[in-house]
């Protein structure tokens, strides 16, 4: 039996609704760890990609299992959860700079970390952090609809979906009609950071154009320079940068700055 709840919607604008309102291709989205390479460090990389141009930016909690993550990810997880990364201390990050910048923040991470801080706690610090929408991988689309769509609704948090090419017609519809933001398209069913021809799944981008006409699409898993970014955005409204990212922090450098400036400069050009 299911129980009704009351809807109490926030009023706040949601930067990733108004962002994708303005901006219809090219996007582009870049992910990093939080805490990683410092734990300090994660408002300063935030900063640096909205002055280095990137529309929106996905910031990973980490987490100690992260199964959908090749080596990078779940190494960059480890080494930000050895650094003292948690949510409190996420969630105090991002509030320090709410106000002061409009890039559109979307948390993304696992669904144990979040359950164990509570989903109605973790979705107000969402809110009163300026985080505009939600990425959980683990959590099945039957779960949030029944237990954490109305959690969503009442933060104004945008509930953002992934499909793979395996993903049914049916659900791909169904998925793309719960979203909030943009569909996660994921180029191909393997971890982050895999070796990806993007030309081998156009029949796939194809379809899922077709089954979501003018809902935002955004292609991620495997896109790391500016070829593999352009052909995303000719399959959709633009693409994530995650792996790459992360692994430009190996080698030296001399300030996040400076990196971060390098690094959205090589993809847009």
């Amino acid at each position: 039996m299911s129980i009704k709840r009351k809807q109490i919607n926030t009023k706040h604008m949601n930067a990733l609704i108004e962002m994708l309102k303005k901006k219809k291709k090219d996007i582009l989205s870049i992910y990093f760890t939080a805490g990683y390479p410092a734990l300090d460090d994660t408002v300063e990389i935030i900063q640096s990609l909205k002055r280095a141009g990137a529309d929106m930016v996905e910031v990973g909690f980490p987490f100690s299992d992260p199964m959908a993550d090749g080596p990078v990810i779940q190494k960059s997880s480890h080494i930000a959860l050895g650094n003292g990364m948690n949510l409190d201390v996420l969630f105090r990050q991002l509030k320090s700079i709410k106000g002061s910048i409009d890039l559109p923040i979307v948390l993304m991470g696992y669904l144990n970390p979040a359950y164990k801080f509570g989903m109605e706690k973790f979705c107000r610090c969402c809110s009163e952090a300026g985080v505009s929408g939600v990425i959980i991988p683990d959590m099945p689309f039957e779960i949030y609809e029944s237990e954490y769509k109305y959690l969503y609704e009442k933060y104004n948090l945008c509930y953002i979906p992934l499909i793979t090419p395996n993903t049914s017609e049916d659900r791909i519809i169904k998925l793309g009609s719960e979203a909030k933001g943009f569909v996660y398209m994921v180029s191909s069913s393997i971890v982050t950071g895999g070796h990806i021809v993007f030309t081998d799944h156009s029949e796939y981008f194809n379809r899922v154009r077709a089954l979501l006409p003018g809902k935002p699409l955004l292609i991620g898993f495997g896109i790391n320079n500016a070829d593999t970014f352009s052909n995303a955005c000719r399959n959709a409204n633009g693409g994530i940068i995650g792996t790459a990212f992360i692994k430009s922090f190996d080698k030296p450098f001399s300030g996040i700055e400076e990196h971060v400036r390098g690094f959205v400069y090589s993809i847009r050009n």
